[in-house]
């Protein structure tokens, strides 16, 4: 018996799904990424947003044509969607035979048997239960894993529905964390990227205090690990001694994902968000200045309720003045269940629309300045493959998170460049937002 995984959504949805592959194969089942031969297909489902919702039921119709046309005995759903939108989901999607909400995943094989056995298993656990430590098949990549440090979220933003899908926030103890981490090492793995809803919390539930800066030296300490990526950072938590760590721990790449959503004071009031605008310049400053090469990288909507055409200005000056090497444009989605989806004086949508244009232009202006910074530099460069239409080999920079920054594109003898090794890599070019180079040989110098 053949069960196919189809993940959807963010790391923490990964991490979820690599999990569940995990747990069905030592049941004994057969496992498999793609629904393609199977005889049961588990789509792990993201339900933050419209579009994410939307893009789930278009994966769910696929495998129910595969089903009527006999390629496919049982449809399995699982994860934010199914949690969230549980009785709207069976309702669209009667023919799907079992849901799994975010608790209850590592009893996923059970929830197979019942459906082969012709129930309709739906589990929905206590969203804010301890954290179930599961062995995982990372399916990302050979050389690069996701580690999340935490789950759930106790920040309440506007426009946010994640603590009613995921729960209240629920630190990893540290030990297990750095045997996930070990183990990733011994498996290959070169990069970690921390992962949570909110990194810069960790700890404060478990050991009363915030301990990330604790952890951090401990990651980097584990041998085969070269570089420790860091995604999400809350911007009033991010404190002296952990700018300290981040700016001396060699292994900690240059790069920080800092989420702001925007810079008026009042649209920050309005969001629910901690901080002042002047806050966060004033960290965005202080960062520079002390973590030298740093790499920014932020979320910024647009178009939220009662955002004026004097605040949507302030917040692309404040692109343009700090120069935001990365960044995430995104209109606000009035999502069922959150506060702001009641708020008055909702944004016209080809208002919001024009918004999200203009921001990304100015984005992408900042993204080929820094390109054309970049052009006579020597960066070093992760590996991950050859691209047979362009005979290049590319990889990712420490400027550059998989799956939302761009690659590295640079020539290189075949069979004396290999994937999952580091290279120092001189740009000599750029194309489209991403960066082209050569081999940089150290006798060059």
């Amino acid at each position: 018996m053949k069960v196919g995984f189809i993940s959807l959504g963010c790391a923490k949805n990964q991490v979820n799904c690599e999990q569940m592959i995990w747990q069905t194969y030592e049941a004994g089942y057969e496992v498999a990424l793609g629904a393609a031969g199977c005889d049961v297909a588990v789509v792990n489902t993201c339900g933050f947003l419209q579009e994410a919702r939307e893009e789930a039921l278009a994966e769910i119709q696929k495998l129910v044509e595969q089903k009527q046309a006999g390629q496919l005995q049982k449809i399995l759903v699982t994860g934010c969607m199914a949690q969230w939108w549980r009785d709207q989901l069976a309702q669209r999607c009667p023919q799907a035979d079992g849901f799994v909400g975010v608790s209850g995943y590592e009893n996923l094989p059970q929830v197979i048997d019942q459906a082969l056995r012709g129930e309709h298993p739906a589990l929905f656990g206590d969203i804010d239960a301890p954290i179930p430590e599961t062995d995982r098949v990372v399916c990302t990549s050979d050389y690069w894993a996701w580690l999340r440090i935490a789950e759930g979220c106790d920040n309440r933003c506007a426009y946010c529905i994640i603590p009613m899908i995921r729960g209240r926030f629920r630190s990893r103890p540290e030990e297990a964390i750095l045997a996930e981490a070990e183990n990733l090492a011994q498996a290959g793995m070169k990069e970690l990227i921390v992962v949570a809803q909110d990194i810069t919390r960790y700890g404060l539930d478990l050991y009363g205090r915030r301990t990330l800066a604790q952890l951090l030296p401990k990651l980097c300490a584990i041998e085969g690990i070269q570089w420790v990526r860091l995604h999400y950072l809350y911007p009033d938590e991010i404190t002296d001694e952990l700018i300290d760590v981040i700016a001396r721990e060699p292994k900690i790449v240059k790069y920080l994902d800092i989420p702001i959503q925007h810079i008026s004071d009042r649209v920050l009031r309005a969001m629910h968000r901690r901080g002042t605008g002047q806050e966060i310049r004033t960290l965005f400053r202080k960062l520079r200045e002390r973590i030298p090469g740093l790499v920014l990288r932020t979320s910024l909507i647009a178009g939220f309720p009662g955002e004026t055409e004097e605040e949507f200005e302030e917040l692309c000056e404040f692109l343009l003045a700090f120069r935001v090497e990365r960044a995430g444009v995104f209109p606000y989605s009035p999502e069922p269940g959150s506060a702001a989806a009641a708020f008055p004086d909702q944004v016209d949508e080809d208002v919001k629309r024009r918004r999200v244009e203009l921001l990304t232009d100015l984005q992408m202006r900042i993204v080929d300045d820094y390109c054309a910074a970049m052009v006579g530099k020597v960066l070093t460069v992760l590996c991950e493959g050859y691209d047979e239409e362009t005979e290049l080999f590319f990889g990712r920079g420490e400027a550059d998170s998989p799956g939302i920054d761009g690659l590295i594109h640079f020539e290189g003898e075949e069979g004396g460049v290999r994937p999952g090794e580091f290279y120092s890599v001189k740009i000599t070019n750029t194309y489209d937002g991403e960066l082209v180079g050569v081999l940089y040989e150290e006798e060059e110098a």
